[in-house]
């Protein structure tokens, strides 16, 4: 069962053959309709405007997001010798990660269910192009 010819790798379903680099944070314990709400505000920014932006929000969800783009302009820095300067978000998305469901006594012996949820933050960086300057 291996369709392993069929499928594009990560990077090129992401970036193609443009220059850039990506990272994402899997289970990150927080609701991804909270998540969204942050990553709406950095998408397109520069890396070190988005940075500086997430690191005095006052949204939990910063953090992990910061964190994810640190990473990814450390991936394009490393792997393709891009400088930080020079980069963009270009695309940041939150999906839903695995649901973890517990219980929560209620009256008469019954149960309510308590449901967990995660996230998978995905951010891509990438350098200006000429024509395009993003602020």
């Amino acid at each position: 069962m291996s369709n392993n010819n069929e499928r594009p790798s990560r990077r090129l379903a992401l970036l193609g053959d443009r220059p850039g680099s990506y990272a994402i944070a899997r289970h990150v314990r927080m609701s991804p309709r909270k998540v969204r709400r942050v990553v709406d505000t950095v998408r397109g920014m520069d890396v070190n405007r988005a940075i500086a932006t997430l690191r005095f929000a006052p949204q939990a969800a910063a953090e992990p997001v910061r964190k994810v783009i640190e990473s990814a302009v450390a991936n394009a820095e490393s792997a393709e010798g891009l400088r930080a300067d020079d980069l963009y978000v270009s695309q940041i998305f939150v999906d839903e990660g695995v649901t973890m469901r517990r219980i929560r006594a209620r009256a008469k012996g019954s149960a309510s269910r308590i449901l967990k949820r995660a996230s998978h933050i995905t951010a891509v960086v990438e350098p200006h192009s000429g024509d395009k300057k993003e602020a």
